[in-house]
């Protein structure tokens, strides 16, 4: 039985989180609220929120923690050349734009849109008020990429410190999630960001070289990282 957490209650240790044997491995509590000081506190503790339309908010901790280090963001051949493509528009004022942050509520309803391969995420309308006001007090943001004047993909998450928690990604025209990826992840590891956390194992992570870790390395460093400076420009840099 996890605990349910009233709106003055602190998390439980992770420790508590439950196993893959108990049958959901990573929860750890249910309840409180959304709020931008609870979700400050979740993620400074290696939790997060995720949970379907109608159900209780839940909290989670998940062991092994899935993590992409900036540095090794995995670029194939073909995203290479279209990365070129897309620097070399940006800076003569061709098709392709990188903005961070000009269109968060905008990237989340993406984010949260339906699929190819099903309906729309978990990404819903309390979750997105949760995020907006953490976005209004500059810990939530977004990578964004635009073709034409218009937004065809991008990713958003939070930045504590020196700490990045992934949430979600979408493109609407091929490799253009990737595009928003590969400019964020450069500009994290120049502002001295070394992980994203990607919090869950997919397939799909793992081809972008996200890879595993036990929880207990994932929280030593983000013990640290957390404790940081704040990035305060939020600006793409050059690629290349």
């Amino acid at each position: 039985m996890i605990p349910w957490l009233e709106l003055a209650d602190p998390f439980p240790d992770v420790s508590q989180a439950l196993t893959e044997e108990d049958g959901a491995g990573g929860l750890l509590a249910a309840g409180a609220d959304l709020s931008p000081e609870r979700l400050l506190l979740a993620y400074r503790h290696g939790i997060f929120p995720w949970f379907s339309e109608g159900q209780p908010i839940l909290w989670w901790s998940t062991d092994p923690r899935m993590v992409l280090m900036t540095a090794n963001l995995r670029i194939s051949a073909s995203l290479r050349k279209t990365l070129k493509k897309v620097e070399r528009s940006r800076t003569t004022g061709g098709a392709w734009d990188i903005r961070f942050d000009s269109a968060f509520e905008a990237v989340m309803r993406a984010c949260a849109g339906p699929r190819a391969d099903g309906p729309g995420t978990w990404i819903s309308e309390e979750i997105m008020a949760g995020y907006g006001a953490l976005h209004q007090r500059g810990y939530a943001h977004s990578a964004e990429a635009w073709l034409d004047g218009r937004l065809v993909g991008g990713a958003y998450g939070v930045c504590i410190g020196h700490m990045f928690y992934g949430e979600s990604m979408f493109a609407h025209v091929s490799d253009a999630s990737k595009i928003a990826l590969a400019y964020l992840a450069h500009f994290l590891n120049a502002n001295g960001v070394a992980m994203i956390d990607c919090q869950q194992e997919t397939r799909h992570l793992a081809s972008l070289g996200a890879a595993p870790i036990p929880r207990e390395r994932f929280l030593g460093h983000l013990r640290q990282a957390v404790m940081q400076p704040d990035i305060t420009n939020w600006k793409p840099l050059p690629l290349f």
